[in-house]
């Protein structure tokens, strides 16, 4: 199994955003662009809007988790991918179990899985 690499560049996240792959769930919205590296990047962001920090560092939390459901087939099917995973309000309230359909979707979509 590859290893899942974090995207920590602000340039990194900006140039997702201004990506054309975006899907929107009322907890997630994902943005998905191919990268040159040959390996699977991701990112996840969560605004002050979402809450405190222990809400923020919830959403966060979840969202790895459901990431970590899809592991093994992003490191099978995956290369050169970068994804973005933005937390919004909803995702606050939601337990790992509730992200991993919109989240296996939007990446469905995406060509990624």
């Amino acid at each position: 199994m590859a290893e899942l690499q974090t995207i920590k560049e602000n340039y990194t996240f900006r140039r997702l955003y201004k990506s054309k792959k975006c899907y929107v769930y009322p907890q997630i919205v994902v943005y998905v662009a191919r990268n040159r590296l040959g390996v699977f990047r991701y990112g996840i962001t969560t605004s002050k809007k979402v809450g405190n920090a222990v809400k923020r560092s919830r959403c966060r939390r979840v969202i790895r988790a459901a990431l970590g459901y899809y592991s093994s087939q992003l490191s099978e099917l995956s290369k050169g991918y970068d994804v973005v995973i933005v937390a919004r309000t909803k995702a606050a309230f939601v337990k790992s179990d509730e992200l991993i359909k919109p989240l296996g979707e939007s990446l469905s979509k995406a060509g990624v899985i």
